[in-house]
């Protein structure tokens, strides 16, 4: 299965770049047994529309062109599921199991994501109900992503 992250904005150089980067290369890395391959991230530009709506629109439209056939796909929203590790992993698993080609994972902009694509998902998920800037959200993102691998690798889980 493919991993795939579509997030509105870019990381610049520095730390958060550095810090994401060295979690996409253990996904790929410890995700290899599983099946899962090609973390690939996509950046997609933040609109320049002048109204709220409109800005939060384009940036949907741009998210889903894409959304592979077929994939599971997951939403980060503050109004998500607020699961533990252990329930993402074995969602991972769930979609891997399904044969699912894809998961793309989406982090909208500044302005949330149309209600289209929100409706799309097959899982609202939420780091809880705070705002956090994309380059954080893209972090937490990968690191669960490392940690459900570790999980279903059979790796100690910390919390067990």
């Amino acid at each position: 299965m493919r991993l795939l992250i579509a997030a509105v904005g870019r990381l610049k150089q520095g730390p958060e770049r550095e810090i994401a980067e060295r979690y996409r290369k253990r996904v790929e890395q410890a995700g290899g047994r599983l099946g899962l391959r090609d973390l690939e991230i996509v950046e997609v530009r933040e609109s320049r529309a002048a109204e709220a709506d409109r800005r939060m629109l384009e940036e949907s439209i741009a998210l889903a062109t894409v959304i592979p056939e077929n994939a599971a796909v997951l939403v980060l929203d503050p109004n998500g599921e607020d699961l533990d590790s252990p329930a993402f992993a074995a969602q991972l698993k769930l979609w891997r199991e399904e044969a699912r080609p894809a998961m793309v994972c989406i982090i909208g902009g500044a302005d949330g994501l149309a209600s289209s694509l929100r409706t799309r998902a097959d899982l609202c998920l939420a780091f809880g109900r705070m705002t956090w800037p994309h380059q954080i959200a893209r972090i937490l993102l990968l690191e669960q992503l490392y940690r459900a691998v570790t999980i279903l690798t059979g790796h100690p889980y910390h919390r067990d």
